[in-house]
């Protein structure tokens, strides 16, 4: 390929090949290409001059590797992709830009060059889009906002105040554009957020060998095996096992549906126990959930409250306006000063800043690394009294550590009991399951496979067979209540004992209690900074779940200063207590990360899941934080309440100036045209104070800062 450098500051690089240099797909395709190179961050293409922009990591060796892989691709190499969320995001924000350029520039050239009865014309041809806007809401009896534009135009026209009607209807149009990109910016972070990035399945052979295969290889037909914890990726027909399905993003039901052969699975849905073999119905865009995302397209859900409110309120203003114009000509009989009233829109300016001013928090919450599905959820975050957190891995680092092991019969030694449980743990991922092994391998104590096939039962424990014998792992409840383990009296006063200091795991063996492992899971070093932030931002209930022991609960609890808290709680009880709370008039922000936090993730007001959760709690989720500090959770407080005081000041400050032309147009203090004039200017003005930043520097806190309050507290 043929490139010249345009700009080069050491991680920035611009390059030119010219015009048609390459598809505006080819250009996506090309830009996946280089991102495969873990040293590039971003990549921009223009099809338009044939630019390439490439954000990287700054060094000579990254250049020269940027420079070499330019150089050696040819025209074959070239092919066709879509574009990541990035881009779409980009091209929309670089075509309303484009848009707006456009109209100011239009305006200028209109107003410099063109004599005065052409730009009347023009006005007028510009304005018969208002004037049968405004008929159709009279002709449907609507008294809206339509209506109000379409009177104001067609009364400046009749009075020949053609600049007040001129500077409207660019303020409108604005106001329009504005308002299509609100929506478009919106529906392109909720479709990526639903989205599957799926890169390789397994592939089931007609021999039933599995093979990994790229995703976009597969074809109907096809079998595939998921396996426990992943995201099916197609649409399809169970034909061989049996799994417990977490549908919740599909259809906002919490509890997981039982599936087995001759049943059907749908893409983005995700198994919380066993493994399916699919045949594959359809893919990629032809999938339920594809066609879900296109609804979305069309859907008002996306809208906040507030914003939604705006446009009711901004309608139901309409009426007053014409009665106030029809008081003040009845009054005056001064059509001149009825027309100043009428040409003083409250709606304009209403309907123009709450969708701006959302949208703007909406991106910067995405600056900050944090993905917010739609501004209804920022208003819910803003507005909640009570927050849920989830202890493990939210509260936690979710890095548990093996402290003592301890054998409960004569049976088993120390180092048999931690070998046992590793052997049996090891085909789990869970952070206890991996803390057990990991403290095995570093004692040196390696096992063989002595146990059958294992069945994990989800919050529970772990079934298997070890040397012949019914073993089982896991909590208090599994093994005492479901498994009948026996326990003497000598054993429950070492339980007790323990217990009270610890998390514990629990082996039986043949039904009796052969061990415990005894876990810690130390909370974030700035848990309890946070948690103290969120009560001063108005959290009155900060509660905790977690399936740890009412000891190990109780502990965690007293060092982050929580008062509230849950203990052995079940998946299905997580979300029968975040739906008790909201029974109780409260609105509920629900934090989590595991797949057993997914049911109490979709049934809560907002929910929040963190960088490194399951697939289905960031698919359920309508809030991700996409760095791993929990203070996120106070700059997202600070960010969203920030939003409804920019939202309700702006009201305040439009009722002033707006009322304020109303009086003096009533008075004859002002015409039409400077009442017009004021009237649009500050319109613009509020508009443009709703796309500022709501957090300073202040509002940030990360590991340094609450370093440095913790040597405070020490001192």
């Amino acid at each position: 390929m043929k490139y010249q450098v345009m700009y080069d500051n050491g991680s920035r690089l611009r390059l030119r090949s010219g015009q048609c240099a390459f598809t505006k797909k080819e250009g996506y395709g090309l830009a996946s290409l280089l991102l495969n190179q873990g040293f590039i961050h971003e990549v921009h293409t223009s099809h338009r001059n044939g630019s390439i922009l490439i954000y990287y990591d700054e060094g000579i060796e990254n250049k020269q590797r940027i420079f070499e892989i330019l150089d050696n691709i040819t025209l074959d190499d070239l092919f066709e992709a879509e574009p990541t969320q990035i881009q779409t995001s980009n091209e929309i924000t670089g075509n309303f830009y484009l848009k707006l350029t456009k109209m100011i520039f239009h305006r200028g050239i209109y107003k410099l060059f063109l004599p005065v009865p052409l730009r009347n014309a023009l006005t007028i041809y510009h304005a018969t889009k208002y004037i049968w806007n405004g008929l159709d809401s009279l002709t449907s009896f609507n008294v809206d906002v339509a209506l109000l534009d379409g009177a104001a135009v067609t009364g400046a026209l009749l009075h020949k105040h053609y600049k007040p009607a001129s500077s409207m209807m660019f303020l409108l149009s604005i106001s329009d554009a504005l308002e299509d990109y609100t929506i478009q910016k919106a529906k392109s972070t909720l479709k990526d957020s639903l989205a599957l990035n799926i890169d390789t399945v397994w592939v089931v052979g007609e021999d039933g060998e599995e093979k990994q295969c790229p995703a976009v290889d597969i074809d109907k037909g096809d079998r595939i095996k998921i396996h426990m914890g992943d995201v099916i990726p197609v649409d399809g027909k169970v034909i061989e096992g049996e799994a417990m399905v977490n549908e919740a993003s599909m259809t906002g039901e919490p509890l997981a549906v039982h599936k087995m052969p001759g049943k059907t699975v749908h893409a983005g849905t995700v198994i919380e126990e066993g493994n399916l073999i699919v045949e594959v119905y359809s893919m990629n865009k032809e999938t339920r959930l594809n066609k879900i995302i296109d609804l979305i397209e069309n859907s008002e859900e996306l809208k906040a409250d507030t914003q939604s409110k705006a446009e009711k309120l901004a309608d139901s203003i309409v009426p007053y306006s014409f009665i106030a114009t029809a008081l003040t000509y009845l009054i005056t009989r001064n059509p001149t000063k009825a027309l100043s009233v009428l040409m003083v829109d409250f709606s304009c300016a209403i309907k123009l800043t709450t969708p701006l001013s959302i949208i703007s928090a909406m991106r910067e919450a995405s600056d900050n690394k944090m993905m917010v599905k739609g501004g209804k959820f920022l208003e819910n975050y803003a507005n909640a009294d009570t927050i849920v957190f989830d202890k493990t891995g939210t509260l936690t680092n979710a890095t548990p550590k093996v402290v003592d092991v301890i054998p409960m019969s004569r049976r088993y030694k120390r180092d048999d009991i931690l070998r046992m449980a590793a052997c049996i743990e090891e085909h789990f991922a869970h952070s206890i399951a991996t803390a057990i092994v990991k403290q095995a391998k570093e004692e040196g104590l390696k096992h063989e496979e002595d146990h059958s096939e294992v069945e994990y039962i989800v919050a529970h424990g772990i079934v298997t067979e070890y040397e012949g014998k019914r073993a089982v792992i896991g909590s208090k409840h599994f093994l005492f209540d479901d498994e009948k383990v026996k326990v003497t009296k000598t054993q429950e006063k070492k339980i007790a004992k323990k217990a009270a200091e610890h998390s514990v795991v629990y082996l039986g063996i043949d039904g009796k209690l052969e061990g415990l492992i005894c876990i810690d899971d130390p909370v974030r070093e700035e848990a309890k900074h946070v948690i103290e932030e969120l009560k001063r931002l108005g959290i009155e209930n900060v509660i905790m779940l977690t399936g740890d022991s009412e000891s190990g609960a109780r502990a965690g609890a007293k060092a982050l200063g929580i008062t509230e808290y849950r203990s052995q709680v079940l998946p299905e009880d997580k979300s029968k207590i975040v739906e008790e709370l909201k029974s109780e008039g409260k609105t509920v922000i629900m934090v989590g990360d595991g797949i057993n936090d997914s049911p109490a993730l979709a049934v809560a007001d907002v929910s929040v899941s963190m960088k490194h959760s399951s697939d289905i709690a960031r698919e359920v989720a309508d809030i991700s934080l996409l760095s791993d500090d929990l203070y996120d959770l106070v700059t997202l407080r600070k960010l969203s309440v920030g939003m409804l005081d920019k939202i309700n000041k702006n009201y305040h400050h439009i009722v002033a100036v707006n009322g304020s032309l109303l009086v003096l147009g009533v008075l004859g203090v002002i015409p039409p045209s400077t009442s017009s004039m004021i009237h649009n200017l500050s319109t613009m003005l509020f508009g443009a104070m709703s796309t500022k930043s709501v957090l300073d520097d202040k509002d940030f806190m990360h590991g340094i800062e609450v370093e440095a309050i913790e040597v405070a507290d020490a001192s």
